[in-house]
């Protein structure tokens, strides 16, 4: 095996680990310091900013009646998320609505502390909140390992795929895009920049996490068919604007900097949007091939 060889190697280990380890693992938080690492919020466009960690997205929508929060993160991240939304100008207390992109530790842990502070209702996919009310406890992988548990909290309404969330003349959709979790919800909102609507499209996670059984889940039987339904309405819907639940999705730190440098457009990226989603549903079909293959090997 040549150097040039062995080179080549840990340069795609190191390119491609990252996509795949992106959502939660037992030792995540312990392991990425970017879930903690506090960075700078800004306006991504129109009433859209971020305020989320290094890695770990939030986002604020800014209405006439209020604030909109998409994910709370970890159960340290309220403090964080506060500073972040206080810098921006707003009061943190003014948050009316949570959101979710999925019921998994690093993207709702924070929730309850969020509720107590705010008073802001709750609102989550149907499929996750069983999930969200046991404090992680129903969880098709993981509800039986204590380091992946999260402090329960109530759900104020319960979401159905396609419903609006209105406040303040904004409306956010709910896409249900299950498979990573049961009520895994990508967010669709257009904004106005420069005179142009922009839709945006904040992704769930279309992550197979390591360990989820793709064939034959006595848990959660259809999670093939859901990852697959998943892929094919994330491939339909318009997106000029590419967010998510992890930064590392849509390239956050690089655009960042670009913006930062005045390319008030660097978080437009219709095709690295088609890339990504194509990118994970090739990981995915590759994943079922792996499991269907060894099953059929077994039987």
């Amino acid at each position: 095996m040549t150097q040039r060889y062995v080179f080549g190697l840990l340069v795609v280990f190191v390119l491609v680990l990252p996509v795949f380890f992106a959502d939660v693992t037992p030792l995540s938080a312990a392991t990425n310091p970017e879930w903690t690492q506090p960075f700078p919020a800004f306006r991504i466009a129109g009433n859209l900013y971020y305020v989320g960690s290094g890695d770990l997205a939030s986002y604020l929508i800014a209405t006439p009646k209020g604030l909109i929060l998409i994910n709370s993160n970890l159960e340290s991240s309220p403090a964080l998320i506060r500073k972040s939304v206080e810098s921006l100008g707003f009061r943190f207390t003014d948050i009316r609505i949570l959101l979710i992109s999925h019921a998994h530790y690093d993207h709702c842990a924070g929730s309850a502390v969020i509720l107590r502070e705010t008073h802001a209702k709750y609102y989550v996919m149907d499929a996750d909140v069983p999930v969200v009310q046991s404090g992680g406890k129903a969880d098709f992988q993981y509800g039986s390992q204590p380091d992946m548990l999260f402090p329960p909290a109530h759900v104020d309404r319960v979401l159905h795929d396609g419903d609006h969330v209105s406040l303040g003349g904004v409306t956010l959709t709910a896409h249900l895009t299950a498979g990573h979790t049961r009520g895994t919800t990508t967010w669709t909102l257009e904004e106005n920049q420069d005179g142009r609507v922009l839709h945006v499209v904040i992704v769930g996670s279309p992550n197979v996490n390591p360990g989820y059984k793709l064939v034959d889940n006595k848990v959660y039987p259809q999670i093939a068919a859901d990852f697959a339904h998943q892929f094919a309405v994330l491939a339909s819907l318009p997106c000029d604007m590419f967010l998510g639940a992890h930064g590392g999705y849509f390239g956050l730190k690089e655009k960042y900097q670009r913006w930062k440098d005045g390319d008030r457009s660097a978080f437009i990226d219709p095709a690295g949007y088609r890339a990504y989603i194509e990118e994970r549903k090739q990981a995915f079909e590759a994943e079922l091939r792996r499991q269907s293959e060894a099953k059929g090997r077994r039987d």
